[in-house]
């Protein structure tokens, strides 16, 4: 928990890891908006160009709560589709945004990535009426997202009956809420993506 709202610290900005949490008056960031550490409060040096790149890497890879080597992975994807691609930025922030546990927490069927990540490798959710446990898997455009049947049983799902009513997902999915039932309509553009990250300066750290 502590380490969660640590990397929101050293970031300088929410990336919403814990969910409604860091909507509310009781986030960290709010209460203390300086770096972790015992030297937090002092004053920034100037940092370099490499230290910037980091920076804006790391609060990427949070964002998505991936592994660096998960991560990785997909931003050589993406550099390797330089000469073919016309816009490489939104190209990595759409391949990230199709991951099925970000589709999950978009749709409001969980309260943080991470917590859509659970749930899908518990087996909660359905990809086309198929079983899917991969929080990775790629959804793609026409791909319908539901929660199993037996687990609309389920306690956490039961309480989101009550507060998913007044939820608007981005206009690139489509929400059934009576049903917990997604879809995504479409790729989603930049401006719907929103990233607080300058995704230039990620690519450019792994094309050192």
């Amino acid at each position: 928990m502590v380490e969660k709202c640590s990397i929101c610290r050293r970031a300088g900005e929410k990336l919403f890891l814990r969910g409604e949490r860091c909507l509310s008056p009781k986030c960290t960031l709010v209460k203390r908006n300086t770096p972790p550490g015992k030297h937090g409060k002092r004053r920034s040096r100037g940092v370099s160009e490499y230290s910037r790149e980091l920076r804006e890497k790391q609060k990427l890879k949070f964002w998505y709560g991936l592994r660096e080597k998960q991560f990785k992975k997909y931003v050589k994807t993406a550099l390797a589709k330089r000469k073919t691609v016309e816009d490489i930025d939104l190209f990595l922030a759409s391949k990230l945004e199709s991951r099925l546990d970000n589709i999950v927490f978009k749709l409001g069927l969980a309260s943080s990535r991470i917590q859509a990540r659970k749930l899908i490798t518990q087996k909660h959710f359905l990809v086309n009426g198929k079983n899917c446990n991969i929080p990775s898997f790629e959804v793609k455009k026409g791909d319908t997202i539901s929660v199993k049947p037996n687990s609309l049983k389920k306690k956490i799902f039961q309480n989101l009956n009550l507060t998913i009513k007044k939820y608007q997902p981005p206009t690139w999915l489509e929400l059934n809420k009576e049903k917990l039932e997604g879809k995504k309509l479409r790729e989603p553009i930049m401006e719907e993506i929103n990233l607080p990250v300058e995704i230039p300066m990620v690519l450019e750290f792994y094309s050192r």
